[in-house]
């Protein structure tokens, strides 16, 4: 069911809170990677009329606006998240728990609760974004940030066992690729996204072994 008049407005106070706290992300979280997962959203809805689409759009909008990776007091991001859905008279439960529950890195070690088609569709548009040539700028941008190196033989791609490794363990931008990025194709769950994502992972593919090939100098 399409959002009515009312939640259309109250969509336009979420999108403009959302930007309030994510424009002047450099990480590659800024609100223009917002709208992209909010493109990706409206594409997967299309094939999806089980969705509840407001729920799905909300979720996708405020998806990044108390991550760990991006606030130093995670808890009290969150608590101004769910204090102004209150204040415009939006349930928080449902769209706190999508987001508490889409993460990678929540599925991966454990820690994620399983999602009905409204979290799944936002979690899907979210990992698509982290795929393709966009996300391989996001990558090296959230590297630069984080003065990782680029590329280093010596260091290995890990197998991850926990959260803590993933957060804090040495890396490098290419061995995201082989430990996070390269996975993400097989962990989508609607048909549109595997749909998407098969070109973008090629181009991931395509890029890594061109970077390896040149910095090797053998291109």
């Amino acid at each position: 069911m399409n959002p009515n008049s009312e939640e259309t407005e109250k969509l336009n106070k979420i999108h403009n809170f959302m930007c309030g706290i994510l424009d002047s992300d450099q990480s590659g979280h800024d609100s223009s990677h917002i709208d992209r997962v909010i493109g990706l959203t409206k594409k997967i809805l299309k094939k999806e009329p089980t969705a509840n689409q407001f729920i799905v759009l909300a979720s996708a909008t405020l998806h990044d606006t108390y991550d760990d990776k991006l606030f130093v007091d995670q808890r009290e991001a969150k608590k101004k998240v769910i204090d102004f859905l209150n204040a415009i008279d939006v349930d928080p439960k449902p769209i706190i728990y999508i987001i508490d529950n889409m993460s990678w890195s929540a599925e991966t070690f454990g820690q994620a609760k399983k999602l009905d088609i409204n979290g799944q569709i936002v979690q899907d548009a979210d990992r698509l974004e982290a795929i393709g040539a966009i996300a391989i700028i996001r990558a090296f941008k959230y590297a630069f940030k984080h003065q990782q190196i680029d590329y280093d033989p010596k260091i290995k791609a890990r197998v991850l066992k926990n959260k803590t490794d993933y957060r804090n363990g040495k890396q490098t931008t290419i061995n995201h690729f082989y430990e996070k990025l390269f996975k993400i194709k097989d962990s989508l769950n609607t048909e549109t996204a595997k749909q998407i994502a098969k070109r973008r992972d090629e181009f991931m593919h395509e890029f890594v072994k061109e970077y390896i090939s040149e910095y090797n100098l053998d291109a």
